[in-house]
């Protein structure tokens, strides 16, 4: 899987509505269907980060992405409520999906 995470710097005058901003593109990428998460988070350090964590299944599903009308809309609309151009780590996992965090199992019950 192509495993993909961004930090954004919102405008802090835009910051509280991030997620209201970005929901159009977040509904169309989630609905890719090699998505397999798009899922965003607010810094508990910085109100005006948000933290973009995604996967897709292959590089097929990621150009598939970047390719996309919705993408092409987002590379205009979304710039002008940051700060900064965002950061993001890309990289290839040979997984497709989370593995369970053995140092803080959780016993079943």
């Amino acid at each position: 899987m192509i495993f993909i995470t961004a930090k954004f710097r919102v405008r802090p005058e835009h910051a509280d509505q991030w997620p209201q901003i970005a929901a159009e593109f977040t509904q169309a990428t989630r609905a890719e269907p090699g998505c397999l998460w798009f899922d965003w988070s607010r810094s508990l350090d910085d109100p005006n980060e948000y933290v973009l964590v995604e996967a897709f299944r292959d590089d097929e599903a990621g150009a598939e992405h970047v390719q996309s009308e919705h993408f092409k809309k987002a590379q205009q609309t979304l710039p002008p409520h940051l700060a900064e151009t965002p950061r993001i780590i890309n990289t290839t996992l040979a997984q497709q999906d989370w593995s369970l965090l053995g140092e803080m199992a959780v016993p079943e019950n």
